[in-house]
């Protein structure tokens, strides 16, 4: 494994499977979208207040900027797809072999503190097989009931202000994730986010075959995707921000105007205080390093969530 390979996007640049997961990210994502009417963060609402208090970022009213958000252990602590896998081994969907491999490929996540491509990949292959012959309104519906066992209390409250702090000033944030499409969009709705890019499994008929479209919305793929999105929805990648603890995501970071370190592994803290991009840390409880930059990301209150923000967020565009 090269691992060195995902350091920057030019070692390993986006292929054509790369570029059609991407793609499909996107139109799942806009498919999904949610209202614009729906109330913004629907959980740790207070907690965005208590974090937001030193700069005015993000700009109030700025409707061609956004924010996009990896979910493992950056939103999320874990893997989503581990959980996931915890859920439907709880309904019987496989055997305890299975949920034993589930759980090695969660120890390793852990113990190693970044996504390995490999364990990635073979994580995936196993849901594939797992989800095949169900249909995809089913899984919807599990995945609700999973989410409150096993993913609510995982939510990092830190990351969930600097989300919320977007959505006071107007702007659209989506989870962009190697994760099952239909598992982040479920998340991004508890949330109160505008909505997911994941990875897509076909389904043909409302059933899933088993096989994806493209290729998991990992590294490269997920900058495919931010880019796809970004051109539909009219969004200037000069004034949007990303957020993600992995190197394997310097691709996406390195995509918009305000990239930031959450959490982040080794190698993309070495990368984030060589550009000077921001960084910030909530496993210990320690406030983020300021690296460059004066004021560490989605802090500012925003004005409070001033009225014209509110009705910003909620026009339908």
């Amino acid at each position: 494994m090269a691992a060195l390979g995902w350091l920057t996007p030019r070692r390993r640049p986006a292929t054509a499977r790369s570029v059609l997961a991407g793609e499909a990210a996107a139109e799942a994502a806009r498919k999904s979208t949610l209202p614009d009417d729906q109330p913004p963060g629907s959980e740790q609402g207070a907690a965005a207040k208590a974090e937001a208090e030193e700069a005015p970022f993000p700009v109030v009213g700025d409707e061609r900027a956004a924010a996009f958000f990896d979910l493992d252990n950056t939103v999320m602590q874990g893997a989503a797809l581990f959980h996931f896998g915890r859920g439907l081994y709880k309904r019987k969907f496989f055997q305890r072999r299975e949920l034993t491999r589930f759980a090695w490929q969660q120890a390793w996540f852990r113990l190693a503190g970044v996504e390995d491509p490999e364990h990635m990949q073979d994580a995936r292959d196993s849901a594939l097989s797992i989800v095949k012959g169900h249909r995809v309104s089913e899984l919807m519906s599990i995945g609700e009931e999973i989410y409150d066992e096993y993913m609510a209390d995982r939510i990092w409250p830190g990351t969930r202000a600097l989300a919320q702090a977007h959505l006071d000033a107007g702007q659209r944030v989506w989870l962009v994730t190697a994760a099952p499409v239909e598992t982040a969009t479920i998340i991004a709705r508890r949330l109160g986010l505008t909505g997911a890019l994941g990875t897509v499994a076909e389904s043909v008929g409302g059933v899933y075959t088993g096989r994806l479209v493209g290729e998991p919305l990992h590294g490269p793929a997920k900058a495919e995707a931010v880019r796809a999105l970004a051109a539909a929805e009219g969004l200037d990648l000069d004034r949007c921000a990303a957020y993600s603890d992995s190197h394997n995501d310097i691709p996406m970071l390195s995509l918009v105007g305000h990239p930031y370190a959450i959490n982040p592994d080794a190698k993309l803290r070495k990368h984030a205080r060589a550009l000077d991009w921001r960084l910030r840390d909530y496993r210990t409880g320690r406030k983020a390093a300021k690296v460059g930059i004066p004021a560490a990301a989605g802090v500012g209150a925003i004005a409070g969530g001033t009225a014209a923000a509110v009705a910003l967020h909620r026009r339908r565009r």
